[in-house]
């Protein structure tokens, strides 16, 4: 029997009709709102009346805010609303013995809401569609007990041949093994056929980086002091985007940035970092470190819990400080000077600025001191997450590649200004009032 949810009508007090869980509804959220833009959700409530005849309502529901909560996250809410309104929040639509499971809605109903949990928003958008695009697409509705290694090690193969890049094929060979484990785990299969499938050779993915003299180019094209600050803590101290976009004040310490929390597009993220070892320092280079102090000055507020690098919000949190999107940054602020000085706009992302780092630092260190730089090591961190020490070694390898790098390179006596930003805008911002999200993991 299929899981609903229990109408309680209040005018007719359940007299005429008794609604029961007949059928199990996920709903459909839409946005709706002239000032203020709202998600709604809306679904089928089936039951029967008096006389034992099937009937259904229409249901509407308020979900929350359309700013700051993507569908995905409506779509959650609603759920969660439908289920513990049934009293089964624990529980998924069993499925009836004469209909076939397919392998959608395995991998809708019970894959994607076990393992969601553990996603970040950036992660969960991109193998969100790449569950939709490519697994669904193809096995969709396919029953799942009907699924062979064979069928599954012949689509992978056909993938790769076309020319997707390993990240996709990986993502589908990763994905596809960890659904049909789940479904052997519970009993929906009596084999897993993906135990013996093999990730196939892809093509070979470029992995770019940049030149020192395309780095000098930028750092003396840039005449925004935010902007050049920015620029350089992604180039010589290399955070990923989200860790760089959520760093507030109170992270810098004079010597080290102390990741706290990310952002992804535009929300805080207090606290959720990609992995415990993401929560070590990162060194800052000796000459970095005075162009963090420079902004720090020109900053509208360097209070600690303020944003070092906010941008002014819009509708409902117009008038406050919120998150870059690290997109948009490199777009409008960095590539238009790269174009000038033809550089390609593929390399001015900071996933490039992070491998540009990992690549010249063995020039100047240890393997161990690269990834401590770029804290892929099992760094273990104690005592006050404020106040942390620096292994020597790997501050001696940043300030060596970034010497090298920069040369004789200083920062212009003549402290820069704010230039080609909306500074009406800017003055508007208070301090900053960007609120945590919880319960989600931060991005790549």
């Amino acid at each position: 029997m299929y899981e609903g949810i229990v109408l309680h009508d209040q005018d007719q007090k359940q007299k005429s009709e008794n609604f029961m869980a007949m059928k199990y509804q996920k709903g459909t959220v839409y946005p709706s709102g002239k000032k203020v833009k709202m998600w709604y959700g809306k679904y089928l409530i089936y039951g029967q009346d008096s006389e034992g005849k099937e009937v259904r309502k229409h249901r509407n529901i308020a979900i929350c805010p359309k700013a700051g909560n993507p569908k995905w996250r409506a779509e959650q809410l609603l759920r969660e609303m439908i289920l513990k309104e049934c009293g089964v929040l624990a529980e998924l639509p069993s499925v009836p013995s004469d209909e076939p499971l397919t392998f959608r809605r395995f991998v809708k109903e019970r894959y994607i809401p076990m393992r969601q949990g553990k996603w970040s928003p950036a992660y969960r958008k991109t193998n969100t569609y790449h569950l939709e695009h490519y697994l669904i697409a193809r096995f969709g509705d396919h029953p799942l007990r009907k699924l062979d290694s064979f069928q599954i090690q012949i689509w992978l193969n056909g993938l790769a041949e076309k020319g997707y890049s390993e990240s996709v094929v990986r993502s589908c060979f990763s994905n596809i093994r960890a659904i049909t484990a789940m479904a052997r785990k519970q009993k929906f299969l009596t084999e897993d056929p993906g135990e013996d499938v093999k990730m196939p050779q892809t093509k070979v993915v470029e992995k770019p980086v940049m030149t020192q003299d395309q780095i000098l180019g930028l750092v003396n094209g840039i005449e925004d002091m935010h902007d050049l600050c920015l620029l350089q803590v992604g180039i010589f101290c290399g955070p990923r985007a989200s860790e760089v976009m959520g760093l507030q004040w109170k992270s810098w310490t004079g010597e080290a940035l102390l990741p706290l929390g990310t952002a992804y597009e535009g929300q805080f993220y207090s606290g959720r970092l990609k992995t415990r070892q993401s929560k070590a320092p990162i060194p800052v280079p000796q000459q970095v470190r005075p162009v963090i102090e420079a902004w720090r000055r020109l900053s509208k507020d360097s209070s600690p819990e303020a944003l070092m690098f906010p941008t002014f919000g819009r509708g409902e949190r117009k008038g406050q400080a919120v998150p870059r999107w690290g997109k948009n940054f490199l777009k409008w602020r960095v590539r238009p000077v790269a174009r000038k000085l033809g550089i390609p706009a593929r390399l001015v992302t900071f996933q490039v600025m992070r491998r540009t780092l990992g690549t010249d630092m063995q020039r100047h260190g240890t393997l161990k001191d690269t990834q401590g730089m770029l804290r892929h090591a099992s760094i273990k961190t104690t005592g006050d997450v404020y106040v942390q020490t620096i292994e020597q070694s790997v501050l001696a390898a940043v300030n060596s590649r970034t010497s090298a790098v920069l040369g004789d390179w200083k920062m212009p006596k003549k402290s820069l200004g704010l230039q080609g930003r909306n500074l009406k805008g800017l003055n508007e911002i208070r301090r900053s009032s960007a609120k945590s999200i919880g319960g989600v993991a931060a991005s790549a």
